[in-house]
C-alpha cells in the first residue's frame, strides 16, 4: 500500500528493502527513532526490528539500513536518530546496570560512512520513570537502604550525523536569518540538553492500536522533531523516515512547509499515518481570512 501527493510519499512495507527506490543523494534530512533493540515489540512480522532476541540481532538488521540511508541523503546533510539507552535486570541480563544503547547506534553510523556530528539530551523527569517502571534504582527506599544501587533517570537522546561531502560535490547549505531565526531561540537549541520538551506533546496513538500489539508505542515528541526540522532543513527540502509510525515525523514536516517520505512496516499503524497526514494537508490547504482580502 502507498499514498503518494505532491506533498508525501507514505509506503507500507519493509523499510530495509523499500528504502533501495529512494534515488542517492535525495534525501535532505532523516529524523527518525529506530526500535530500541528488543525493548519493545510492534509486531510478529521477521522484517520487524523490534522482534529480534538481543541487541546484536537488532544491530545486524539495523545495519543494513544505515548505508542506504547515507547514500540517499545529500551530501552535506543530516540525520538525527533519537534513542536512549537501556535499562538491564538482573534477573534477564545476570546484571543490573545501563546498556550503552547510544553507544552501539553512533558506532554501527560511523562503521558505515557516517561522521558523528552532535548529541542533544531531552530532560525526562525522573519521578514519571519512577512511577512508571517501579525501577529499583529510582526507588527513595533504595536510597534509603543502599544508595549504591541508586541510579539518575534515563534522558531521550538526539544523534546527530553527517554525510560529509567530497570536494566534487554541490553543496546546498540550510540558511537562517536573523528575523527567521532569533539569536535567543539558537541559545536555547543550542543548549546540550532541552530542559522544556512536553513529553506528552505527541500524536495520538489509540487509533493505532489493535489486538496483536504486545506492547505500546512510543511516537517521538512533535516539539523536538519541529527543532530538528527548524534547525536543519529548508522549506520544501524532503525529510525521511524508515520507522514512519503513526507520521510523526512526516505530520510536523509537513506542518512546516517540507516535504516528507515515510516507511512503515505494520499495516495499522500505516493506516493512522496516512489519516494524520491527510489531515494536515487539508489544514494547510484551508483557505484563511486574508485569502479572501482584496
Amino acid at each position: 500500500m502507498e499514498y503518494v501527493t505532491e506533498k508525501c510519499a507514505l509506503y507500507n512495507g519493509d523499510s530495509v528493502q523499500l528504502i533501495q527506490q529512494i534515488p542517492s543523494n535525495s534525501i535532505h534530512f532523516s529524523v527518525y527513532s529506530p526500535p530500541f533493540a528488543n525493548l519493545y515489540i510492534y509486531s510478529d512480522d521477521l522484517a520487524d526490528m523490534g522482534n529480534c532476541q538481543d541487541h546484536n540481532e537488532f544491530f545486524e538488521q539495523y545495519e543494513y539500513l544505515i548505508p542506504e540511508i547515507l547514500r540517499t541523503t545529500v551530501p552535506g546533510r543530516l540525520c538525527a536518530v533519537h534513542c536512549k539507552d537501556l535499562v538491564k535486570y538482573k534477573n534477564r541480563d545476570g546484571t543490573a546496570g545501563i546498556y550503552d544503547f547510544s553507544g552501539d547506534i553512533i558506532r554501527a553510523h560511523l562503521r558505515h560512512g557516517w561522521e558523528y556530528h552532535s548529541k542533544v539530551i531531552i530532560w525526562k523527569d525522573p519521578v514519571v520513570e519512577m512511577q512508571r517502571t517501579k525501577a529499583h534504582g529510582l526507588l527513595w527506599k533504595q536510597l534509603r537502604a543502599d544508595s549504591t544501587f541508586s541510579r539518575q533517570g534515563i534522558p531521550d537522546q538526539m544523534l546527530i550525523f553527517r554525510k560529509w561531502a567530497k570536494e566534487v560535490d554541490v553543496i546546498d547549505p540550510v540558511t537562517h536569518t536573523k528575523e527567521s531565526f532569533p539569536v535567543q531561540m539558537w541559545q536555547k537549541y543550542a543548549s546540550p540538553v532541552w530542559f522544556d520538551i512536553q513529553q506528552t506533546d505527541v500524536l495520538n496513538v489509540r487509533q493505532a492500536r489493535d489486538n496483536a500489539d504486545e506492547k505500546h508505542i512510543c511516537p517521538l515528541q512533535l516539539g523536538v522533531i519541529e527543532r530538528c526540522v527548524e534547525l536543519w532543513t529548508n522549506p520544501n527540502d524532503i525529510v525521511f523516515t524508515p520507522f514512519l509510525g503513526i507520521g510523526s515525523e512526516v505530520y510536523q514536516s509537513l506542518k512546516m512547509g517540507r516535504r516528507g517520505i515515510g516507511i512503515e512496516l505494520k499495516e495499522s499503524y500505516f493506516n493512522v499515518a496516512v489519516r494524520n497526514c491527510k489531515e494536515i494537508i487539508e489544514q494547510m490547504n484551508q483557505p484563511t481570512l486574508f485569502d479572501f482580502v482584496v
